[in-house]
């Protein structure tokens, strides 16, 4: 794994050199934009309107429109200054509990691993916050901007994750139709709050299933072997216009599919778990990446 940061995590008088690497992979299925009549992919280019041309690189600066059609034009020396990318520090400026921080606030997450000097001091400030239960404040400079971030514990090692300023989260008080609250009666709330218990299970990021991604690709597979595979329409819901009969559907359907549940988790104790679908997912891949 390559590192994309390498600088220097800091609290107090405690400095750790440290290097950042992503903490997450987009499996994202990507489509390159090609002529539909001969299937070239196609060239972007940067032309100017005014001079009718193309432009080239070196001839392209970044500019703040602060009217109608008049802007003032930043070097890259500037904006790397007002950004602080010469530090390559992250500074951890306060701890705080996790709980505290509403997850609307995170971006994009990274791993922080020590660099040889800093091994003990980065063992230190991991186990005192995982004993603490605490996570650290802090900001960092990435991609010539200047971010607040959450240091935590993951497992053996420290992450960060970049968050938004809180001009940038939107005020829900602003959405329509969330006030005045419509009257809710009893017999809602009760059935609601089962509906919610039988639905309710521990967070297993193992059974969280992508389930695009994989249709996608044995769409692609079958396209390689030069077959079409026909699209299903989406099964049409039941539309039930009571509030009080729908949650009620929704228990018995919930409940069923618990008790089903259940009766497959006591057939299946005890068999090894089969990989058949993990290696069907992976050949396609392949395929599909030829």
């Amino acid at each position: 794994m390559r590192s994309v940061w390498k600088g220097t995590l800091a609290f107090g008088l405690v400095s750790i050199p440290v290097s950042l690497f992503p903490a997450v992979t987009s499996r994202n299925i990507s489509f390159r934009t090609l002529h539909l009549s001969c299937h070239t992919p196609l060239e972007y280019r940067k032309t100017c309107p005014h001079c009718a041309r193309e432009v080239a690189p070196e001839e392209i600066a970044r500019g703040y429109e602060y009217e109608k059609g008049h802007f003032v034009i930043l070097s890259e020396e500037e904006i790397r200054a007002a950004a602080g990318q010469g530090e390559k520090i992250i500074e951890l400026a306060y701890f705080a509990r996790m709980e505290e921080i509403d997850a609307l606030y995170f971006q994009k997450a990274y791993f922080l691993a020590p660099e040889a000097t800093g091994r003990k001091p980065y063992a230190l400030l991991r186990r005192t916050m995982a004993e603490s239960g605490r996570v650290a404040i802090a900001s960092v400079t990435l991609h010539q901007r200047q971010w607040p971030a959450v240091v935590r514990t993951y497992g053996e090692a420290l992450s960060l994750s970049t968050i938004h300023y809180p001009d940038e989260v939107n005020n829900p008080a602003e959405l329509p139709g969330l006030s005045p609250e419509p009257e809710l009666r009893e017999g809602e709330l009760v059935m609601a709050r089962e509906l919610l218990g039988h639905l309710t299970a521990g967070f297993a990021p193992e059974k969280l299933q992508d389930h695009y991604r994989e249709k996608l690709l044995e769409i692609i597979e079958a396209r390689i072997r030069g077959q079409r595979i026909a699209v299903a329409t989406a099964p049409a819901r039941e539309k039930v216009v009571d509030l009080l009969s729908a949650l009620q559907l929704s228990v018995e359907q919930a409940r069923r599919h618990r008790e089903k549940k259940d009766d497959q988790d006591q057939g299946e104790k005890g068999r090894p778990k089969r990989s058949g679908a993990a290696k069907k997912k992976e050949h396609l891949a392949v395929k599909a990446g030829k």
